[in-house]
């Protein structure tokens, strides 16, 4: 392994576990035609960091494939076939820029901007790439709610489903009365693809309280970028009234007093049961004995 190889070797072992203080900005995502030249830009605020890497995830892989990287303006380096498809430029110390010649379907990816210094490594958020397949028109999801299982008791699961939509493009948001909320939100970390397009789902677990409320609405938003504009495409469902006119764990409280309730009278039941026993063998012998005493009376006489 060069030297080069083996120092990005050691700076890719310290990526996952750098938290960065450096403010990195790098370009919005892009979907773009086969062929067409894209450029991907980045700046940062730290001009003690001389070293630009970029590195490339491809979809459905955790791992990160160097592209090149250089020394403040000098010339850039290039990782085997990358140099064919990639032109790493430096405009000075705190910004640069990736450009993609002609774009083919390999180059649907992430790419990030790296920073490094003394072995530390800083991170920009990432720019998404879209290739667009041939005969794949950019289309927006279709948004649906579902209600909660009646089986579901004290919380309450509403699953939102966004399908035929493509590229994958999207994010998701929850709004409760307007207000977002963010900690009961599970989304997929993937779309799936069908055919030619993706769904995705989400879901939003409440209580049972807050869903038993017809006045209240739950909102699912789905943000799709089309390649030039985010737009947002969303669907609402209002609480329902409890059929039983009360939240369910009001019901479940009431139900487990009313089985104390019953199993208490049944205890209750069986003693006396056992009492009425005792008393009618008790006045059994009382009888027994008297009759033996009035015979025992009359031979006597």
């Amino acid at each position: 392994m060069s030297s080069s190889l083996l120092t990005f070797a050691i700076f890719f072992i310290w990526l996952p576990f750098q938290v960065s203080s450096v403010k990195f900005l790098q370009s919005a995502s892009q979907i773009v035609k086969e062929n067409s030249e894209v450029q991907m830009n980045c700046t940062h605020d730290d001009t003690n960091l001389p070293v630009m890497l970029w590195y490339q995830q491809r979809k459905h892989s955790q791992s990160l494939t160097l592209i090149g990287f250089g020394y403040a303006t000098s010339s850039q380096n290039y990782e085997g076939q990358f140099k064919e498809q990639f032109t790493l430029t430096r405009e000075d110390t705190v910004k640069g820029a990736l450009t993609v010649h002609r774009a083919n379907l390999s180059h649907s990816a992430v790419y990030f901007f790296v920073r490094c210094v003394n072995y530390e490594a800083y991170f920009g958020q990432g720019t998404k790439l879209t290739v667009l397949e041939p005969d794949h028109d950019v289309t927006p999801p279709t948004v649906q709610v579902f209600k909660p299982s009646e089986k579901e008791c004290k919380v309450k699961t509403l699953v939102c489903v966004a399908s035929g939509f493509y590229p994958d493009h999207v994010s998701v948001s929850w709004e409760v009365d307007g207000v977002t909320e963010t900690d009961s939100v599970a989304t997929d970390n993937t779309a799936l693809r069908e055919g030619k397009h993706y769904s995705l789902s989400s879901r939003l677990t409440v209580q049972s309280k807050t869903w038993f409320k017809p006045s209240r609405t739950f909102t699912c938003r789905v943000s799709f970028f089309n390649g030039t504009d985010t737009i947002d495409v969303e669907d609402s469902i209002t609480g329902e009234t409890d059929s039983g006119g009360m939240p369910n764990d009001t019901k479940m409280k009431i139900m487990q007093n009313a089985k104390l309730t019953y199993s208490v009278l049944i205890a209750k039941s069986f003693i006396y049961g056992v009492f009425i026993m005792f008393l009618v063998w008790k006045l059994k012998g009382l009888s027994g004995k008297q009759s033996s005493r009035e015979r025992s009376c009359g031979l006597n006489n």
